[in-house]
């Protein structure tokens, strides 16, 4: 079996439309029975993010899907050599968002890419794993010898979910809001948190003879589904009992008045769990591999609100000896939530900001809230 190495070579992002700022949200997202939210506000202060990206008007109506957003950013991997894109061999997107539940998401978005040849085409599911996982089948597909030339995607289009008409409330007071911020983590605390927006990696057995590439050094994940209930769901209703009842169990009148097609949270669940359980395997994946915290340059946790930056400040000191924040390297407050497309909108604004130096390393972490995943890697800069 061959073990080739695996490169970066490239990132790109796209965004839909113009960013828009937290004052004009509700211009895009309807207001709720004709009112301003209540929980606005406690829910930004708490998210900590400033600008976002809708693939909406302010009418409400749709300007992209997620498969045209993906397309934009595969082409923009090839902007200074459109002819490129027909030695793509394989495929691979990643996304919670697709614009249907079949065809899967990366047919239809090489659907958009006509000038691609007839490749192989794979559509990673899941939440904000689901970027990763499309990654990772790259990276083995490049290591195994079997492909050379590859494309990984992630992206979202969370915007439809979100506008007034098909978005339900969540009845919590303002006051519960201040006391536990966690309680925000709910239907409503959505709104003013989940980005749209696509970003795409080209991905090699060979680095980039001039400029930097990122080698992919490793890439794991681990899922705690085993032992832990759904948390983050969407199609289904949680049951008393924990279990998860999904979409084709109810009939179509149901399925209007129970919102099962909204997100939803198990907030409960997620304050307990999503912090200590990541820790876990990041202390065995370091110790395993021989790395500590000195050995990372950079480090890319994907959140999905400034509330949990100081926790998971702290996992890392419990668990792997400290990575100080100046080594933080974060976008969430000028791009939202973008669920599977966030890290690899992260890794794209630190690849084009001039500040890597060859022989750095960084540090990935992505947690999944839904059954409680997590992957993690590391790039070394070349």
């Amino acid at each position: 079996m061959s073990t080739n190495q695996v490169y970066i070579n490239a990132t790109s992002a796209y965004f839909p439309n113009e960013p828009v700022s937290n004052d004009e949200m509700e211009e895009y997202l309807g207001y709720i029975d004709g009112r301003p939210s209540k929980s606005k506000k406690i829910v930004l202060r708490n998210n900590g993010i400033i600008n976002r990206y809708y693939a909406l008007d302010k009418n409400g109506k749709s300007t992209h899907t997620n498969a045209q957003m993906t397309a934009l950013a595969v082409k923009e991997l090839f902007k200074d050599n459109p002819d490129k894109i027909k030695e793509i061999e394989l495929l691979s997107c990643g996304t919670s968002s697709p614009d249907q539940v079949m065809p899967s998401h990366g047919v239809m978005t090489h659907g958009w890419l006509p000038d691609a040849q007839a490749i192989e085409v794979v559509s990673p599911a899941g939440v904000c794993c689901a970027g990763m996982h499309a990654i990772k089948y790259a990276y083995l597909a490049i290591k195994s010898g079997e492909t050379k030339l590859a494309v990984a995607t992630g992206s979202e289009r969370f915007s439809g979910l979100l506008v007034s008409d098909v978005f339900e409330e969540e009845a919590q007071k303002l006051k519960e809001m201040e006391d536990n911020p966690f309680i925000a983590f709910q239907k409503d605390f959505l709104r003013w948190m989940l980005s749209d927006g696509a970003s795409a990696f080209l991905m090699s057995d060979k680095p980039n003879v001039k400029g930097l590439s990122l080698r992919l050094d490793w890439i794991e994940g681990a899922s705690y589904a085993n032992e832990m209930d759904t948390c983050m769901y969407m199609g289904g209703e949680k049951m008393e009992d924990g279990s998860l009842k999904g979409f084709m169990e109810y009939t179509p009148e149901e399925i209007m008045n129970k919102s099962i097609f909204s997100v939803k949270q198990d907030i409960t669940l997620l304050s307990d769990n999503i912090v200590h359980l990541g820790g876990r395997k990041i202390k065995e994946i370091m110790d395993r591999r021989g790395l500590t915290s000195s050995d990372v340059d950079y480090f890319l946790p994907h959140i999905s609100s400034d509330f949990f930056k100081s926790k998971i400040y702290d996992l890392v000191e419990y668990y792997g000896g400290g990575i100080p924040y100046e080594k933080w390297f974060i976008n969430l407050y000028t791009v939202g939530n973008v669920g599977a497309a966030s890290v690899y909108l992260m890794i794209n604004e630190l690849f084009h900001s001039g500040r890597l130096k060859k022989g750095e390393r960084i540090l990935l972490l992505v947690p999944e809230s839904a059954r409680f995943s997590y992957m993690y890697a590391m790039l070394t800069v070349c």
